[in-house]
């Protein structure tokens, strides 16, 4: 199960990163007469594609199973690689790039629900760790894809490799079994039972009543009710900048590196560098947010360390991405990209993280979603602002407005973090990792 996930992650992760790892070599030979602000166009496509993968994935899921989901959505993004690959101008190449965001950000959350409901008692966290660390691997392929092939061969062939993950939507299609969860939720439990025994995993707890438009508009209100609503206006900008910073970076990051003089071959290893830190980054995240801290413990309860994390995390990135505009050595700019990828990558996880930690039971999957839902559109304008700096000849305020976006979610979540707030007994995974 969790080698199935993960590979599916891999490739997701591949089709997300591919287009910022071609995107130096489309400008300079400025293909389809590309210019940086239409580059930032396209990147903004892929993102709004994700953010109706991330509007429908959840509604797709509960008519047809999460199994079905995923294989749709390799399929989707792997089809949609190949419109890229044939593309003959911006518009196709653009439309292609909008339906691959529709299958990459429906494919995260649901693979994350799976492993989820699969993970042995204790092991969650890990699973879904280890998981997350193929989204990384996936950015890492990506610009060795890019490195090996793009001078011999061109760059339509860096997206005909991304349409190879087609050839393992009937390997899914074969060996996945369904959700857990979605088979109770059908009133199908001798087929769950028999999948729990056969995998030696508890069966999730069957939701019976699931909460209704009404409530679900109820759970928003309560959003904003007496002192809630600064904390929800705290939340939502901290992950309007964490994602805006996320996808900005990941967008541009080979070509605003290649203005800083880095060879192409260099810009490409800063990728592999970044993405590798991203790795250890989400590893050591969640320990440290973990460690016990006794001011901001609650009641004698779990560590409350996430919003603290995150906060340093945010001002670390913005240092980082602050010196990637001045041109060092290559040893110390490694190092600053790697470490960059360590804080950047997580510190979008821990505002989920605190979301979830805070809200109450009943409100959490509505306060986890809605700040997603306000950081995709971060996620949609930072890729179109990469791009308007760079047409107006103003690359290094690219990495001035990259960072100043990390010091916004800096100070958003920073105020959360000693403002307080509930605590509820246990996070919730589910609602929690759905919303990356």
């Amino acid at each position: 199960m969790v080698g199935l996930c993960w590979l599916a992650v891999l490739f997701d992760g591949l089709d997300m990163f591919i287009y910022g790892s071609v995107l130096p070599h489309l400008l300079e030979t400025k293909t389809f007469g590309l210019t940086p602000d239409t580059a930032g166009d396209l990147g903004s496509y892929a993102t709004f594609g994700m953010l109706v993968g991330a509007l429908t994935a959840g509604t797709i899921a509960d008519r047809i199973g999460r199994k079905k989901l995923m294989v749709s959505c390799v399929v989707l993004f792997s089809l949609a690689s190949g419109v890229c690959a044939m593309a003959d101008g911006v518009a196709v190449f653009g439309l292609g790039r909008t339906l691959a965001g529709v299958g990459l950000d429906g494919l995260l959350p649901t693979a994350i629900s799976m492993v989820s409901d699969y993970a042995p008692r204790g092991r969650g966290a890990l699973v879904i760790g280890l998981l997350m660390t193929a989204h990384h691997a996936g950015g890492i392929l990506s610009a060795y894809v890019a490195k090996w092939l793009i001078d011999p061969v061109g760059w339509r062939a860096a997206f005909w490799v991304c349409v190879l993950p087609l050839l393992f939507a009937p390997v899914l299609a074969r060996f996945l079994p369904e959700s857990l969860s979605f088979l109770l939720a059908k009133g199908r439990g001798d087929e769950a039972r028999e999948l729990a025994t056969r995998y030696d995993v508890e069966l999730p707890a069957a939701k019976s009543d699931k909460p209704g438009a009404a409530a679900r508009w109820t759970n928003l209100v309560n959003l904003f009710r007496g002192g809630e609503w600064i904390q929800t206006l705290l939340y939502w900008p901290a992950s309007f900048g964490g994602l805006l910073l996320v996808y900005g970076v990941a967008t541009w990051l080979p070509t605003l590196m290649r203005a800083e003089g880095y060879e192409l071959g260099s810009a490409l290893s800063f990728v592999v560098v970044f993405n590798l830190g991203g790795i250890v980054g989400m590893l050591v995240a969640g320990r440290a947010a973990d460690l016990p801290h006794p001011r901001l413990r609650s009641g004698g309860g779990t560590p409350t360390g996430a919003p603290r994390i995150s906060a340093i995390w945010f001002a670390l990135t913005a240092a980082g991405v602050l010196l990637l505009s001045v041109h060092m050595p290559m040893s110390v700019t490694m190092i600053v990209v790697f470490l960059t990828g360590v804080f950047l990558n997580s510190a979008q996880t821990m505002i989920y993280a605190t979301v979830s930690i805070r809200s109450t039971a009943d409100s959490r999957a509505t306060a986890v979603g809605w700040t997603s839902g306000m950081g995709r559109f971060g996620a949609v304008f930072g890729p179109w602002l990469g791009g308007q700096l760079l047409a107006a000849g103003n690359g290094d305020w690219g990495f001035t407005a990259f960072a100043l976006a990390g010091l916004s979610s800096m100070v958003f979540i920073g105020i959360a973090a000693v403002r307080g707030g509930p605590r509820t007994p246990k996070s919730a995974e589910h609602e929690l990792v759905s919303a990356h």
